[in-house]
């Protein structure tokens, strides 16, 4: 099952439901549950999504409740329990905010969802934003974005194809400590989140793809140039799965209010916006629809497969 590349534009979506940030949470998604995350699922399998994916986080302060909501489903069991009901469509933890864990335990918990889902996941991992979730858990969020760069190496190692897998850090240690199951994937994907100059050299070096988080068009070919730059100059040879999240969507006229920078209208005019992502050397796009509730986005999932992925290039 191969990762996106630049062959096509493909395209996937993070899961609603499953995060609730006043941000991007439609109002129907606050009585959702599980039935809803089956059948949004089930619907980006059959509409060729690339991938669906969830977020992290462990706890939410009260001084942020309000924008970014408590509801955070965790990635891992929510991953693992929609694999069991897809078939194609890869699994994305968009992001892992794995400094809050040792890597010997991320790995554990991953390497069983690639096991268990025959060989789907994406690992998307960042350095995290909230100081209190560090503090609650005994993880260092001064120095997040070093530790974040050995937990990579670490996790390379530990989600390797070694039983025994081997690394020698300067916050992390282990040897002779075997795991199994090993993923079923003989390299799992590590996708880098974060627009920050670090988050940037780090998907650069470190990464086999890069998600930005929340770059404009029009600052996406000078990120994308950078990262290009630091790979040649560092002699990393290896492909990179460049990512970009997309303005709202609406496939056809919505009839209703769906805000100024909602991309709506035929599909050909749709897929004739989204096909500058490639020309600027974007490889895949995560899209999100406007909804007024499952049906609706599901409509609307199956739509863009069916009317707008075939124009995608």
């Amino acid at each position: 099952m191969p990762v996106p590349s630049e062959e096509r534009l493909s395209y996937g979506i993070q899961l609603p439901v499953q995060s609730q940030s006043a941000i991007y949470a439609e109002p129907w998604e606050a009585a959702a549950g599980v039935d809803d995350l089956v059948e949004i699922a089930r619907a980006a399998d059959r509409a060729g999504f690339a991938y669906i994916a969830s977020c992290d986080h462990v706890a939410i302060p009260r001084r942020l409740a309000d924008a970014m909501s408590t509801v955070w489903y965790d990635p891992v069991a929510t991953l693992a329990f929609l694999a069991a009901v897809t078939r194609r469509v890869r699994l994305l933890s968009h992001v892992a905010v794995v400094g809050l864990r040792h890597p010997l335990v991320t790995a554990k918990q991953y390497a069983t969802l690639d096991h268990l889902s025959g060989g789907r996941l994406i690992l998307g991992v960042g350095a995290g934003h909230v100081r209190e979730e560090f503090e609650a858990v005994g993880a260092d969020f001064e120095r997040r974005g070093a530790v974040l760069d050995e937990t990579i190496d670490a996790l390379r190692a530990a989600l390797g194809p070694e039983e025994f897998p081997v690394h020698h850090g300067k916050t992390y240690d282990f040897e002779g400590l075997g795991q199994r199951p090993r993923p079923a994937q003989e390299r799992v994907p590590v996708w880098v989140g974060g627009s920050s100059p670090a988050a940037v050299r780090r998907a650069a070096l470190r990464g086999d793809g890069w998600l930005p988080q929340g770059d404009p068009r029009d600052r996406l070919p000078g990120q994308i140039a950078r990262l290009t730059a630091l790979r040649a100059e560092a002699g990393v040879g290896a492909p990179l799965t460049i990512g970009a999240i997309t303005e709202p969507l609406y496939v056809g006229e919505p009839g209703w209010e769906v805000g100024r920078r909602t991309l709506s209208g035929p599909p050909e005019a749709l897929a004739a916006s989204l096909r500058a992502y490639g020309a600027m050397g974007v490889h895949q796009i995560q899209v999100r629809f406007r909804s007024r509730s499952r049906a609706e986005l599901t409509d609307q999932m199956a739509a863009f497969g069916a009317d707008v992925a075939p124009h995608l290039g």
